[in-house]
C-alpha cells in the first residue's frame, strides 16, 4: 500500500490521542489475557523499563567510545549473564537485538570456526524438531543445509537420532532450555557428551529459558544440567526481554571463549570511511535497549528475579492442576513458565477460536495439536479466570461449536 505523507504535521497531543485509539483493538495485555508475545511482570517493571529506555533514548550502542556509559553497562549486563549462567574463566558475550539476532550470530561464528578449521562444505547444523525456526533462518542466510530430527516420545531431543545424522560437515549441534513449543529442557549433557566426542560445537538455545531457568533452581527446583556447567557447550543464546522482563530489543549470546567469539566480529575497512568492527548483526544499536536492561536488571536484583519466576511457575502448576482435572494431557514434565497440554477428544483449535472470544491471545502447537500458554508473573493473578473461560470454551465445543482456526501464524 502506498500512502501519501501528510502535507503538514499535526500536534502530538492529537496523534497520541490516534494512536491511543488505534491500540483498543489490540489484545488487552495489560489484563492478563495474553500469554505470547508480551512478558508482564507488572507495572512497577514496565515503568522502569520505560523511564531507563527514555535516557538513553537518542544514544547509539555503535559508538562505544562515543558513548562510554553504554560499553559500561552493556558490559555489566553481559557479565551479569554470565554469572548466573556459570560462564567459565574467559566466556564472553555480548547484547544483541533479540533471539533471532542471538542464534544467528551463534551460527555464523561456528561457520566461520569451521571454515578456520579446513571443514569440508556445504555445511549442515544438527538439531531437534522442537529448535527454533531462527536456525533455519539463521541458515537460509548462510546457505546451510538444516536436518531436523523428530523428538523422542517425551517431546525431548533423540540424541542418537540426531548422532545419526552427524556427518563430516555437520558444524553445529542444538539443543533448547526450554524448547518453546513444550517448554521442555532438552537432555543438554548427553547432547554435551556426543558433541564433545564428535568435536562439534554445541549450541543451547536459552532464549526462552536463559532468565529464568537460574532462578527456579534458586527457588528450589531441581533442573537437569543445561547451562556452561556443561562442559560442551560452546555457545547460548538467552533473551533479555523474555522473561529477564527488560525493554525489547534485548538479548544476550555467549561463548564459552574468545576463541569461539572472535569468529562472529564483524571487522572490515576497505571502504572510504575508515575501519567498522561490529560485534553482532546491526550497526546502530538503541542505546535504550542496553540501559533499559541494565535498570531492570539493577532494579529487580537476585530476590526480584526469585520472586517473579516463582509467581510463574506457581500459575504453571495452578494451570496444569486444572486443566489435567478437565481431561487434558500436559505434554512432558515442564518445570518453567512454557507449557503445553491436548486433549484426547476435542478440537483444540476449536478451544483456542473459543477462547479468542473471551479475549484470550496465546499459542498453538500443531505436532501433536495443544494448547500452548508461556506465562509471565502478572497471570498468576488471572489463572482461575482462564481456567473458567477454558472450561466454558469445552462446554461450548463439546456442544458442537467446533468452527475452529486452521493455521497457526507468527507474524
Amino acid at each position: 500500500m502506498i500512502q501519501a505523507m501528510p502535507q503538514y504535521g499535526r500536534q502530538f497531543s492529537v496523534l497520541k490521542q490516534e494512536m491511543i485509539a488505534r491500540g483498543r483493538g489490540d489484545v488487552q495485555w495489560r489484563d492478563g489475557k495474553t500469554a505470547v508475545y508480551v512478558f508482564n511482570a507488572g507495572e512497577d517493571v514496565t515503568e522502569v523499563q520505560k523511564q531507563g529506555y527514555l535516557l538513553y533514548l537518542s544514544e547509539n550502542g555503535l559508538g562505544p567510545a562515543a558513548f562510554p556509559s553504554l560499553k559500561k553497562m552493556e558490559e555489566e549486563v553481559v557479565g551479569m549473564g554470565l554469572s548466573l549462567l556459570h560462564g567459565p574463566q574467559g566466556a564472553v558475550g555480548h547484547m544483541t537485538s533479540g533471539g533471532t539476532d542471538s542464534i544467528t550470530m551463534a551460527v555464523k561464528a561456528a561457520r566461520d570456526y569451521a571454515r578456520a578449521q579446513g571443514q569440508a562444505e556445504p555445511f549442515n547444523l544438527v538439531l531437534p524438531y522442537s529448535a527454533h525456526p531462527a536456525f533455519d533462518k539463521a541458515a537460509a542466510l548462510m546457505s546451510i543445509d538444516i536436518r531436523r530430527v523428530a523428538v523422542r516420545p517425551d517431546y525431548l531431543a533423540d540424541v542418537a537420532a540426531m548422532a545419526d545424522q552427524i556427518d563430516g560437515s555437520t558444524i553445529m549441534m542444538v539443543g533448547s532450555a526450554p524448547s518453546f513449543p513444550y517448554g521442555l529442557i532438552d537432555p543438554i549433557a548427553d547432547l554435551s557428551e556426543l558433541a564433545e566426542a564428535r568435536q562439534i560445537w554445541l549450541h543451547v538455545d536459552a532464549c526462552v529459558g536463559g532468565y529464568i531457568a537460574p532462578f527456579v533452581e534458586m527457588n528450589g527446583v531441581d533442573l537437569p544440567a543445561w547451562d556452561f556447567r556443561v562442559p560442551g557447550v560452546c555457545s547460548l543464546s538467552a533473551d533479555l526481554h523474555k522473561y529477564g522482563y527488560c525493554a525489547k530489543g534485548a538479548s544476550t549470546i555467549f561463548y564459552r571463549s574468545e576463541t569461539f567469539r572472535d569468529h562472529m566480529i564483524f571487522d572490515h575497512k576497505a571502504w572510504p570511511a575508515g575501519r567498522m568492527v561490529t560485534p553482532t548483526l546491526a550497526g546502530t544499536r538503541p542505546g535504550g535497549a542496553i540501559s533499559s536492561a541494565w535498570a531492570v536488571m539493577n532494579y529487580l536484583g537476585v530476590a526480584g528475579y526469585k520472586q517473579k519466576q516463582q509467581c510463574v511457575t506457581r500459575a504453571r502448576a495452578h494451570i496444569e492442576v486444572g486443566v489435567t482435572k478437565m481431561g487434558f494431557e500436559v505434554l512432558g514434565a515442564p518445570q518453567l513458565g512454557i507449557m503445553a497440554f491436548s486433549h484426547p477428544e476435542l478440537d483444540v483449535f476449536a478451544l483456542y477460536k473459543r477462547l479468542y472470544e473471551r479475549g484470550w491471545v496465546t499459542s498453538l502447537c500443531t505436532q501433536p495439536k495443544a494448547l500452548h500458554l508461556m506465562l509471565s508473573p502478572f497471570h498468576e493473578t488471572v489463572v482461575d479466570q482462564y481456567l473458567t473461560d477454558l472450561a466454558w470454551a469445552v462446554a461450548q465445543v463439546r456442544a458442537g461449536a467446533t468452527d475452529a482456526v486452521t493455521e497457526v501464524r507468527y507474524s
